[in-house]
């Protein structure tokens, strides 16, 4: 009962953020975010470029003008003794493509801790705009020099397997891979096991590759919250295909679609029948369906699933004016259609470069994220908020006994909110 009730609030708090356009409310929540960021007071201005080495001098011109440039990022009056050194060692390191800086960044856009929060959002703007000066000649801009693939499916389909072949394929090609691969908390101990690496023998060893486990701490959708900024980094230090591989996922699971240029759903043989494919969900925002484990005595059955989901697909609404889905079956164990994959894969990124359908996908993957940044920590505000912590004991105590329902005790502590503000 308790959890319905702050499944509520989440709702109603993110709901009237979005969309209340007018009145008090309008104003209210405004103010929320208004003191959220009231306390920002030091203004970040530059900062030096120091121990520059000879194998960073090609991108040193770009980088002190980025480091040196004054940015509107502020610190908290509590932070005021932080510096910015951290910030710059790690740019520097990024863009001097070393993994231990790359590492050391991702887990500071992993951390929840005030401090480095800011710091890690600093950190992200720079990375940005270094890649963006660094690319402003280039044809189609930064978007043609990376390709971000995001990999999902159900449980033991086989995605860390197809990872490890078809990462050591691109690496043979020439490329530098980013494994970004998100396994599943424990809802009781809160623990990760992070044993994707383990499946991923030859691949973890080669230097044209980086592999980063992380947990996905609750966060629904297959990824975790800070999935998006790790993609930023690694791109930052020089990976041009990123493969984000999520956690074992059902049909409702589709955040990665949305932080990804091209989205593959893997399905093993016998994966369902022709209604599987029809259903709404995650099926429907699939680039590729990649049926996997076509080999020995499963390759009928792959035949079989194959031929149903691309005449299940022909019936789902078309999505560009350049692509339609295809289904492929291919074999990580005999490494079977990989390159012809592959070749499919680069057609898609050709076809939505030309057509503009990249650039357009991605700024409104930015949106979206902007978005769920703030349903990540509107819940948490609200909480903290003076006049609601003082009822929230008493009411959820009064949901549990049955006195009230949820909703009841949700609309009291959003009026609460309210009058106190």
């Amino acid at each position: 009962m308790t959890r319905l009730l702050w499944t509520l609030l989440s709702q109603n708090v993110i709901y009237k953020l979005k969309f209340t356009q007018y009145g008090m409310e309008s104003h209210l929540f405004a103010s929320v975010l208004n003191r959220k960021h009231s306390h920002y007071t030091k203004i970040v201005t530059e900062s030096r470029v120091r121990n520059v080495t000879k194998n960073t001098l090609l991108h040193h011109q770009v980088y002190k003008s980025i480091i040196t440039q004054s940015t509107s990022v502020r610190y908290d009056k509590q932070l005021t003794s932080t510096s910015d050194s951290t910030v710059d060692r790690l740019l520097l390191g990024i863009v001097s493509q070393k993994r231990a800086s790359l590492a050391e960044a991702i887990t500071l856009v992993e951390s929840v801790h005030p401090r480095k929060k800011i710091q890690a959002q600093l950190l992200l703007s720079k990375v940005l705009e270094f890649m963006k000066k660094k690319h402003e000649h280039s044809l189609h801009g930064v978007y043609s020099k990376s390709f971000r693939i995001g990999l999902s499916g159900a449980p033991g389909c086989g995605k860390s397997t197809f990872i490890e072949v078809m990462g050591k394929y691109l690496t043979n090609c020439g490329h530098k891979v980013a494994v970004l691969a998100v396994d599943p908390s424990s809802t009781t101990t809160g623990g990760s096991l992070l044993g994707d690496k383990t499946r991923m023998t030859e691949l973890s060893r080669d230097m044209n590759a980086y592999i980063r486990p992380s947990p996905s701490c609750g966060t629904l959708g297959g990824v975790t919250r800070s999935t998006n900024e790790a993609i930023v980094l690694c791109e930052g230090a020089g990976y041009d295909v990123v493969l984000v591989e999520t956690v074992g996922v059902g049909q409702s699971e589709t955040a990665v679609a949305d932080m990804v240029d091209m989205f593959c759903l893997l399905i093993p043989p016998a994966g369902g029948d022709e209604l599987q494919g029809m259903k709404k969900g995650i099926a429907e925002l699939a680039d590729l369906v990649i049926i996997t484990k076509s080999d020995g005595d499963l390759k009928p059955a792959a035949r079989r699933i194959q031929a149903e989901y691309m005449s299940a697909l022909k019936l789902i609404r078309k999505r560009s004016k350049v692509w339609n889905p295809l289904v492929l079956r291919i074999s990580a164990l005999n490494k079977d259609s990989i390159p012809e994959l592959w070749d499919k894969m680069k057609t898609f990124q050709k076809l939505k470069l030309e057509s503009n359908e990249l650039q357009m996908r991605r700024d409104r993957q930015l949106k979206v994220w902007m978005w769920r940044h703030i349903q990540d920590n509107i819940t948490q505000m609200f909480k903290e908020h003076a006049g609601v912590k003082s009822q929230i004991a008493s009411l959820e105590d009064q949901v549990t006994r049955g006195i009230i329902t949820p909703g009841f005790a949700a609309d009291t502590l959003l009026k609460a909110f309210s009058k106190s503000t």
